[in-house]
């Protein structure tokens, strides 16, 4: 019985276990090999088996040699160089207005006139006086002269005649002082008064200034003392327009602030837009040194990289133009240029845009014109 069963299924047996084999080789022919395609070659790109780079497009500039200063910025308030309220030297009403704000009048030009009546008046009674004295004091003269009047009346009239003149002259002034005349030239700020009002001596009337040159006054550490001087060229940016204005240094303070620890600088400028004005605020910029031929890059070519001053630079081999990333040493900056104390040799090539992109290797492709600030 039990032979019966056991001689149909052997060879079902073997059929499988050679199926089977015959399967897992049939696999193993069919599938392509790590690191191969379907036609059993490499996978496209770069040999090696990485993704080819593509160049990234930068603007570079030539490392220069030029003059490089280092600055001492503040913020001023224009002034005018004169300023001043002009008073009522006498009393009286207002009889008319000449003058009215943003007038420019020259010195002694009348800004404003009272009425004079009492003080013309007031002159011709003096003068009246003053004529019959001085024809007293002839006729005392000419008998002193033949011994017909005594010294003691000679020096009496004499002296009447003087204070007689004094008091002519004090009318004549009060009546010159109805006028209110410029005390020097330039433009009114500020009528403080109308026609009509009564003034008492010493009303203010008018506030004047003299806008040419306007000042600018700053304060400076004293550590930059030594450094500064008289005449030295001071460049100033208006805040409102950003029109650049060019002034000089023409007083500095002999004595240091105890409670700030600086010194007081005045600055000329004697040329601006028409539409400045006392009271506009400017950026002042002083030179506290200058250096000469000195090691430059454009300032945009610098960056800051884990506390490291970093340019890169171009470096030309087989493969195209790469990136090389350089540490410097920079000195002074401004607005425009750095000054490299180290890493650099004048001629050399830097990355001006697209440079914050890179990495020291970088395949790059230099263009010349603004569109390269897209790759920035």
């Amino acid at each position: 019985m039990f032979r019966t069963l056991m001689r149909p299924t052997a060879p079902v047996i073997v059929l499988s276990i050679l199926s089977l084999v015959l399967t897992i080789g049939c696999g193993d022919g069919d599938q392509p090999a790590p690191g191969e395609d379907h036609a059993g070659g490499p996978p496209h790109g770069r040999p090696g088996g990485g993704p080819e780079q593509q160049a990234i497009p930068v603007a570079a500039s030539a490392v220069t040699s030029g003059d490089i200063a280092s600055y001492y910025d503040a913020t001023a308030t224009l002034e005018a160089e004169k300023q001043a309220e002009v008073l009522a030297r006498v009393t009286g009403l207002v009889a008319a207005i000449v003058a009215e704000e943003g007038d420019f009048v020259r010195e002694g030009e009348p800004l404003l006139r009272i009425a004079n009546d009492e003080y013309r008046l007031r002159a011709e009674q003096a003068a009246a006086a003053t004529s019959n004295l001085r024809a007293r004091f002839e006729r005392f003269e000419a008998m002193r002269a033949e011994e017909l009047a005594s010294d003691e009346e000679f020096q009496a009239a004499k002296s009447e005649l003087a204070s007689a003149e004094a008091d002519e002259g004090l009318a004549r002034l009060n009546l010159s002082y109805t006028t209110v005349a410029a005390p020097f030239s330039g433009r009114v700020t500020g009528r403080l008064v109308d026609v009509g009002q009564n003034l008492s001596a010493g009303t203010p009337l008018y506030v004047m200034a003299d806008f040419d040159p306007l000042l600018a006054r700053v304060h400076v550490p004293s550590r930059e003392f030594n450094t500064l001087r008289r005449d030295q060229a001071v460049e100033l940016v208006l805040d409102s327009t950003n029109d650049r204005l060019q002034g000089r240094i023409t007083l500095i303070s002999p004595v240091i602030d105890p409670t700030s620890g600086t010194i007081k600088l005045t600055i000329e400028v004697p040329e601006y837009p028409a539409t400045t004005r006392p009271g506009d605020f400017a950026q002042v910029r002083i030179v506290t040194e200058l250096r000469h031929d000195t090691v430059l890059v454009p300032r945009a070519a610098v960056l800051t990289d884990k506390g490291e001053s970093v340019v890169y630079t171009t470096v030309e081999g087989d493969d195209g133009v790469t990136a090389e990333r350089r540490v410097v040493e920079v000195g002074f900056t401004d607005d425009d240029h750095a000054q490299i104390l180290s890493g650099l040799t004048i001629g050399e090539q830097v990355v001006v845009k697209g440079q914050r992109s890179l990495k020291h290797g970088s395949p790059l492709k230099i263009i010349e014109d603004a569109a390269a600030g897209a790759a920035n």
